[in-house]
């Protein structure tokens, strides 16, 4: 049983997920961070409503309490979310699939709009099989 545990965890895709998860919480702290101290303060003075956070709804309920809506936490994180996406994906995804484009180009391996090496289609494939066929074969009649 402990062998088991030190293969999986000795296998090199879980230190890289491991390593992955802390530094994305650390990068989560820090463009939330930035959010709370830049974004927000900025939207709020363009729109003239104070920090974001603070932007609450509040009606009297039927038995005459109230009830608040804090719709400033939801704005705050979706923010948060739209700004951590974009920095991943423009500091991390655009260039490595940028990077992955240059090498099979140099490679000369045509690939597609994911950047994915186009593979043949079955015809293309067969038609492959059948003339590597006819050259083994010599006598093959062509079809």
């Amino acid at each position: 049983m402990i062998k088991g545990f030190k293969e999986f965890i000795l296998r090199g895709n879980v230190i890289d997920l491991a390593v992955a998860v802390v530094i994305g919480a650390a990068f989560t702290a820090i463009v939330n961070t930035m959010v709370q101290g830049f974004i927000n303060p900025l939207i709020g003075f363009v729109f003239q409503m104070g920090d974001l956070s603070d932007w609450n709804w509040t009606v009297r309920t039927l038995s005459g309490g109230e009830a608040t809506f804090a719709f400033g936490t939801i704005v705050v994180a979706l923010i948060n979310f739209v700004a951590v996406a974009a920095i991943v994906y423009f500091v991390f995804v655009f260039p490595m699939n940028r990077f992955k484009q240059r090498a099979a180009a140099r490679a000369g391996v045509e690939t597609g709009a994911d950047h994915t090496p186009t593979l043949p289609t079955e015809q293309e494939l067969l038609m492959q099989i059948r003339d590597l066929l006819e050259k083994q074969n010599g006598s093959a009649a062509k079809v």
